[in-house]
């Protein structure tokens, strides 16, 4: 069966021009979580009420009124989140409780509810339209255009937007070999960390041999405050089968596997949906397009292993082997699943390709910079007001992403300060730590790396001053250590060594050897692992000895944490002006170390101080202060 792209483009047009208003619901991880669904069943209910007709839109039955689910919108802090088209009023925080107002007030008589709008974190406007959202205006959404403003299971609505004619095109019109080089001409370049040029890793495939290639889409995305490819194939699952299919055509793949982390159960269920719809419309099987090319998709969850995000170990999860890395070469491309020559993308990487195609491979290599083309997409977290999902061109500074997108810096408690960054973590547990000096740096594949960072799957874990750099550092190691296959003696015990000396340095037990042994270590493992994993897993802790030492020397020979974060270094002080000398804390501390009188007040000795933290509890007039 061949299908018609236009006549579906058509029909779902048909269908929108019938409707008086749309209602978009985000059913993203983050929302989903927040209750989104509660607010669309409320929908579902509040309309039935008003007698109104309303469809969801998968039922694509006659109505007044559309109810869509949409994937992640990107802007997390201030979920569940709803829009309302055609006008694109942006409610945020939305209640189950406020959908009858939204019904009435929105839906019925076009008013806008102002204590829902977003209000901007610095001037304190409202905002209620979701294109002059601040955080929206300020990026250059590619990758996630279409993420969040369509119905991520409506095949027919990803076609509407021009969704598989690339396929068509790379399918009926185009060699292999020219879409290698219209990829290559792009300039994009891998977005899973390594930055290999993504046309150049076609080629090498596609010049091999034999009857028999696959395509993977790596969707093990498994770094610390990283969820930018699951946003994708919970918002835009076809653009990555679509990219897939483009990459097949170029490689001489007949077969695919998507391989998701089985904790991703929105993407994995999207991604089975959007293969099944696929089928069902001939887009995927056999004489694809009326071409006579075959190519299908299987997806496979996996069990959740980090270290399966790395080529080799992936494909042994695949074949149904434990998840371990192989020394390379062989590369992947010359033997890789099942012994034939495969091709390995990550998520961001093949939903580029069909924009890429679309735009033009020119128009898509002006954005960003001279080496590093295209855009990126960042997961913004920490301490920063607006974490959620981004999308910069590169050559964008870490300024513009943690003042401008982010909208400044948060202390512990809330309050924004732009002055209080310290550091960013960038790369997850691959890449590094960056202080203030390289705030107005572009970021780019060069440049971090330059720095000792990497752009890796695209974590951005913004730091404030009351963060300790050396916990951080103990952070990343504990996760590497964790995930550590164990294959190679020098990443499993390296690491833990790692590990007990950053222990060592926390809880006051290091000395003048603890530094410079950690550095040798580190240097050993990535030097000596054999898989991506180990190689990397040095990196934090050699980024924070590198921008934050004074903060390991304090830690090391004062036996003090500044941030005073480590409970072994803290250290306690009587406030004599705050003090009401009633003798609790003394009478609270387990080992003596609170001396003094109610005429000479107290005072505690350092020496003796277990860290309990028993004086600070009893104290009812905050008069001992915590350094």
């Amino acid at each position: 069966m061949r299908t018609n792209l236009a006549e579906q483009a058509a029909a779902f047009a048909r269908r929108m021009e019938s409707y008086k208003a749309r209602v978009m619901v985000c059913a993203g991880t983050g929302c989903v979580a927040n209750g989104s669904m509660e607010v669309f069943h409320r929908f579902e209910e509040v309309v039935a009420d008003q007698g109104l007709s309303i469809s969801v839109q998968l039922d694509r039955r006659e109505s007044d009124y559309v109810l869509s689910r949409s994937g992640c919108q990107g802007f997390c802090q201030m979920g569940p989140l709803v829009t309302l088209y055609p006008q694109g009023i942006f409610y945020t925080r939305v209640k189950p409780e406020d959908v009858e107002e939204i019904v009435d007030k929105t839906l019925l008589q076009g008013e806008i509810i102002e204590r829902l709008t977003y209000q901007d974190a610095q001037t304190r406007e409202h905002v209620a339209l979701v294109h002059e959202v601040p955080f929206y205006k300020r990026q250059h959404r590619a990758v996630l255009a279409a993420c969040g403003h369509m119905d991520a299971l409506d095949i027919q609505e990803y076609i509407a937007g021009g969704g598989y004619a690339m396929a068509e095109r790379a399918c009926t019109q185009m060699s292999d070999a020219q879409i290698c080089q219209e990829i290559l001409r792009s300039g994009l370049r891998g977005r899973g960390g390594g930055g290999f040029p993504t046309g150049r890793k076609w080629e090498l495939t596609r010049v091999q041999p034999g009857p028999k290639k696959y395509i993977i889409c790596n969707g093990d995305e498994g770094d610390p405050g990283a969820f930018m490819d699951r946003s994708v194939m919970e918002g835009n699952p076809h653009s990555v089968l679509e990219g897939m299919t483009i990459a097949a055509m170029a490689i001489g793949a007949d077969e695919g596997y998507v391989y998701v982390r089985t904790e991703y159960p929105l993407a994995v269920e999207r991604i089975r949906r959007a293969v099944e719809d696929a089928r069902a419309l001939g887009l995927l099987g056999q004489d694809i397009f009326g071409s006579g090319k075959a190519f299908d998709i299987h997806v496979m969850e996996g069990a959740g292993a980090f270290v399966c995000g790395e080529e080799t170990a992936l494909m042994a999860s695949i074949e149904g082997r434990r998840g371990m890395p192989n020394p390379k070469p062989p590369y992947p491309a010359q033997r890789g699943l099942f012994g034939k020559p495969t091709c390995i993308n990550n998520v961001e990487t093949l939903a580029s390709v069909p924009m890429i195609l679309a735009m033009g491979p020119d128009a898509y290599a002006r954005l960003g910079t001279e080496t590093s083309k295209g855009t990126k997409t960042f997961a913004l977290t920490g301490h920063v007001v607006n974490t959620g999902l981004i999308e910069v061109p590169f050559g964008t500074t870490l300024r513009q992403i943690v003042d401008d997108i982010g909208e400044g810096v948060t202390d512990d408690d809330g309050t924004v300060r732009l002055s209080a960054f310290k550091a960013v973590q960038i790369g997850g547990p691959s890449g590094g730590c960056l202080n203030r000096e390289h705030l107005d740096m572009p970021l780019d594949y060069e440049n971090l790396q330059k720095v000792g960072a990497m752009v890796g799957s695209g974590g951005l874990v913004v730091m404030n001053e009351q963060t300790c750099m050396v916990q951080i550092a103990r952070f990343f190691m504990q996760f590497t250590q964790n995930e550590s296959c164990g294959k190679c003696v020098v990443c499993r015990e390296g690491t833990k060594q790692m590990l007990a000396l950053l222990d060592d340095i926390i809880e006051g037990r290091a000395d003048e050897t603890t530094i410079p042994l950690l550095e040798e270590l580190a240097e050993a493992i990535r030097l000596g692992s054999l898989c991506g994993l180990g190689k990397t897993a040095p990196n934090p802790v050699l980024s924070t000895l590198k921008y934050f030492r004074d903060e390991y020397d304090a830690h090391v020979y004062k036996k003090y944490c500044p941030a005073g974060r480590c409970q072994a270094l803290a250290r306690y002080t009587i406030l004599a002006e705050a003090c009401k000398k009633c003798g609790l804390c003394a009478r609270k501390c387990p080992v003596g170390a609170i001396s003094g009188d109610r005429n000479t007040g107290f005072a505690i000795h350092p020496d003796k101080c277990i860290r309990c933290g028993a004086c600070v509890a009893a104290c009812r007039f905050a008069a001992i202060e915590k350094k």
